[in-house]
């Protein structure tokens, strides 16, 4: 598969068909963004618009397309489950074929108040099975809708394989979701970097408490 081909091109239908609902200011995430069609579409919005990915490839074929379409995106190359956003840190975050449930309550805590998580990818129900071999990678029924129930869901589509499975919106699940002032999800599980230097910082003190 050549490179291009692990990456969609388009930005996702879940921002696509609900791009009214962004704010006519702010901040936005592309998280973990690919080739940025996401981030593309948030910049010509007027967003001041990050995307990150850990793929420097995608990252520099961003850039190239950025200028070339003179839009400023803050692009990096990223880990983002080493490397997560902080909290309370942007108006908009888009997600796209992209899953690890931990990053669930980091996200919630990243969206500023009356904050926007655009969220679509693969599920395990699917009429012609696209995406991901893997299971673990793909959401279970109703998943994404348990994963962000802290949020006031604006927007909620799965239709599995229920009717006429050569129309409509198949093998994924797409959600809209707005954090109301007030809401803190359960502390997020510590980043892999957190945990080392959690595990360096009991080793120094247990070497501590046997000198004295």
């Amino acid at each position: 598969m050549k490179f291009s081909q692990c990456y969609q091109s388009a930005p996702s239908q879940v921002l696509r068909d609900y791009l009214y609902l962004l704010p006519t200011q702010g901040t936005a995430l592309d998280l973990a963004c690919g080739l940025g069609a996401n981030a593309l579409l948030l910049a010509r919005q007027g967003l001041e618009t990050w995307a990150w990915d850990y793929s420097a490839e995608a990252i520099q074929q961003l850039r190239e397309v950025a200028s070339i379409q003179q839009l400023v995106i803050h692009s990096e190359i990223r880990d983002v489950v080493i490397y997560p956003p902080l909290p309370a840190s942007f108006d908009v975050i888009t997600v796209s074929r992209f899953l690890d449930r931990n990053l669930a309550p980091v996200l919630i805590n990243a969206l500023k108040p009356d904050g926007l998580l655009f969220y679509q990818t693969f599920t395990v129900v699917s009429p012609d099975h696209k995406g991901p071999k893997n299971p673990a990678y793909r959401l279970a029924e109703n998943e994404l809708l348990n994963l962000f129930r802290q949020l006031r869901i604006v927007i909620y589509r799965e239709e599995g394989i229920l009717g006429e499975i050569g129309q409509g919106f198949r093998n994924e699940a797409m959600l809209v979701g707005q954090k109301l002032c007030g809401i803190f999800p359960h502390p997020r599980p510590l980043s892999q970097r957190e945990r080392g230097d959690r595990k360096y910082e009991k080793i120094s003190a247990s070497v501590l408490s046997i000198r004295s």
